[in-house]
């Protein structure tokens, strides 16, 4: 069982991974260094214990110890107990859910075993945004994904925000890095996946054209500003498009995202 350790001091260094949450470069530089990540309110940490990720520790204010008595049962690791005001004082926000966690990271999973038994996946290529990261793991989870490949500039999907917008669906979908940008979409039509890039390109087609009939899916979206890279777009078996009425010629990426799962699942 966790051990409680009930704290009144915000400069207590026990503290350390929930330091200063709001500062992303900060966060980053310290998740790397010290192979952590943090899961924010009562599901997420749930779901990141339940998918097997060993704790570190939790903050939690007094309120949320009933509700998560059974998760703190599995674990050893400590749970520090502080009031709401200073837990902001901690983080550098309202903690308004809570409950926090600082978890261990893993050693992310080979690209073969990511795709072992996948007929649909997600192709992310440099989303900067972690919102719009975590937002496309929920779409994904929910809507028939299989798996998830990020590029190796997209923003990191164990990032606190990204994981908190995903609602914990980054532990419930296999996911890992491409090793190498240039030649990932032909690696991946060797593989025997159709890539098909949701792009404006001239020869872009409707997405339900070009997913129809398909074994298997590897759906492409690019960053938020210019979307795919001319090599992503070019080097793609097809190239697709959500049809719009006039005058609109696309979406955010994350409601993209979630258009396109859904025709694709369905196809």
């Amino acid at each position: 069982m966790a051990r409680i350790v009930e704290i009144d001091d915000p400069d207590d260094p026990r503290l350390a991974d929930y330091r200063d949450l709001r500062d992303v470069e900060l966060r980053k530089s310290l998740e790397t260094e010290h192979g952590l990540f943090l899961a924010e309110g009562e599901k997420v940490v749930r779901r990141a214990v339940e998918a097997g990720f060993a704790a570190r520790s939790f903050l939690m204010a007094p309120r949320w110890l009933d509700g998560l008595a059974d998760v703190l049962d599995t674990s050893d690791a400590p749970c520090f107990v502080l009031s709401e005001a200073l837990a902001e004082e901690v983080t550098g926000f309202h903690v308004h859910r809570g409950a926090l966690a600082s978890l261990h990271r893993r050693a992310l999973p080979s690209l073969d075993d990511v795709l072992a038994k996948a007929r649909f996946v997600l192709v992310l290529e440099d989303l900067v945004d972690h919102t719009n990261v975590g937002a496309a793991f929920r779409s994904g989870a929910a809507l028939g994904v299989d798996a998830v490949l990020l590029a190796p500039r997209c923003a990191d999907p164990l990032y606190r925000r990204a994981v908190k917008v995903g609602m914990g669906a980054v532990f419930a979908l296999p996911w890992t890095r491409l090793p190498d940008w240039y030649g990932a979409l032909p690696d991946l039509s060797a593989r025997g996946f159709t890539t098909v890039a949701l792009t404006l390109a001239e020869d872009a087609v409707p997405l339900e054209d070009a997913v129809a009939g398909l074994d298997k899916v590897a759906l492409v979206l690019g960053s938020e500003g210019h979307g795919l890279t001319p090599r992503w777009q070019e080097s793609a078996d097809r190239r697709a498009i959500i049809p719009m009425r006039a005058g609109i010629d696309s979406l955010n990426v994350a409601a993209a995202g979630a258009v396109a799962c859904y025709v694709t699942a369905r196809r």
